[in-house]
């Protein structure tokens, strides 16, 4: 019920940020917005307020702003979307994305002053606060005798051979020097739960020499000043947009390559459980990862894609092409209906592979 919970309130709050970034910025621009729904329809009641209805809908997965001629209809009319120069348009078409970004800026910002989970290392600037450090292993090398033990990346290293280490350089230096005799790590689990393994060295293959197989780093809760955690926030969030971005390229040249993702992808349900487990770990931990999904939003829409907000800004480049001559409405409405089917399709697929892992 947790877990349902804290994905409810999660997603809610990415969607209704990003329809209120649309709403916004067509009102801004002139346009007349008929309604704000948030959830998807069958309407559970609305209300009217000057010329839009505000609505809460059944389905409370998503959001919609409805404006007055999106579709191309009443472009003759001062207050539709259709009548519109093309700027206006692609203002309103991207401020999704832009208030999807904006608000990962906002989460990132508080959590750099509550103190989020990062990397710590001498590249942390002096005003930085930092407090629960641990060594975390962030992977576990296949066919290695960590992976054989069942070491779970996520897990930290608490003690070795009995001894309590605070330091990462320290523990590399003890595993390097008695690895191959065998040491007894003690390890505590992403769960909670302490662990014990002994483990030598033999070659992994990963990592093309004699090793335990796993690599790891100190982390802690990094916290900053008010104005200090406002500047983190927001090289952050280029930070990690420029890494989500880049990710998504490599997924796409995989799949037109290898027809093959090369990751494993989620969909709802996976979100779902994965948002169930970050919010077991904390409130900052929750922030965090809100901030992650709202940049994957911002970029998932912004792709060109039919029914996406990034495909209705290349039909707008298309106008812009033709020498402001818009695409037949007939003909983008069908692109986007095959589209928005698409993608339907592919969340089902995403969230079969999902249940089948969770009951596996």
């Amino acid at each position: 019920m947790t877990t349902i919970l804290a994905f409810v309130v999660v997603l809610s709050l990415l969607v209704f940020v990003h329809e209120l970034g649309h709403f916004l910025m067509a009102k801004k621009m002139g346009m007349k917005v008929e309604e704000f729904g948030f959830g998807f329809p069958p309407r559970l009641f609305g209300i009217q307020k000057d010329e839009t209805i505000y609505s809460i809908n059944w389905i409370p997965l998503g959001g919609f702003v409805k404006i007055k001629g999106e579709s191309g209809e009443h472009a003759n009319e001062s207050d539709s979307f259709a009548s519109k120069k093309a700027w206006q348009r692609l203002l309103v078409l991207v401020a999704g994305v832009v208030m999807n970004l904006v608000l990962a800026m906002v989460l990132l910002s508080i959590g750099f002053m509550i103190g989020l989970p990062s990397v710590v290392d001498d590249s942390l600037p002096s005003n930085a606060q930092v407090r629960e450090e641990q060594i975390v292993i962030m992977e576990v090398a296949e066919g290695s005798p960590a992976v054989l033990a069942g070491v779970e990346s996520g897990s930290s290293i608490v003690s070795l051979d009995g001894v309590v280490v605070t330091d990462d350089v320290q523990a590399r230096d003890y595993i390097a020097a008695h690895g191959g005799e065998g040491v007894l790590f003690g390890i505590r689990t992403p769960q909670g739960e302490e662990m014990s393994y002994e483990l030598t060295s033999a070659f992994v293959e990963a990592f093309e020499q004699e090793a335990i197989g796993i690599s790891f780093v100190m982390t802690g809760l990094v916290s900053y000043p008010f104005v200090s955690a406002i500047v983190q926030g927001i090289g952050a969030t280029f930070t990690l947009t420029w890494q989500i971005a880049d990710a998504f390229v490599g997924i796409i040249a995989s799949l037109i390559v290898s027809q093959e993702a090369g990751v494993d992808l989620s969909g709802p349900v996976g979100i779902a459980v994965m948002t169930g487990e970050v919010a077991a770990l904390g409130f900052v931990y929750l922030l965090q990862f809100t901030a992650v999904l709202s940049i994957n939003l911002a970029i998932i829409n912004i792709l060109p894609f039919p029914a996406l907000d990034g495909g209705r800004v290349l039909f707008l480049v298309i106008e812009k092409l033709r020498g402001g001559k818009p695409v037949s409405e007939k003909v983008e409405g069908v692109v986007h209906n095959v589209g928005f089917a698409l993608l339907i399709a592919l969340v089902l697929l995403v969230t079969y592979k999902d249940v089948v892992g969770l009951f596996s």
